[in-house]
């Protein structure tokens, strides 16, 4: 009797975790499902490519100032270089 009990239980809850999966399934192909799951990755792409130009202006604006600073465009002229007398 312990048996049959046991394997009923078993069978009734293996049978509510599979008709609640396929009712989670089900609900991504409706319409409505459809159109949360596709808002939210469009929502993921847009702040992924805004992370992506925040890293390219800063990286761009740190090259810029590497780049000044390297030829003196920044406004500060390294010590003048003086000539060797020899």
């Amino acid at each position: 009797m312990t048996r049959r009990l046991f394997w009923l239980t078993m069978g009734i809850t293996i049978g509510a975790l599979i008709v609640r999966k396929l009712s989670a399934a089900a609900q991504k192909l409706t319409p409505r499902g459809i159109a949360h799951s596709f808002g939210g990755g469009l929502a993921e792409l847009s702040d992924s490519v805004r992370g992506f130009t925040a890293e390219v202006r800063a990286a761009m604006h740190e090259r810029e100032a590497e780049l000044r600073a390297g030829t003196g465009l920044d406004g500060t002229l390294g010590p003048i270089p003086t000539e060797r007398a020899s």
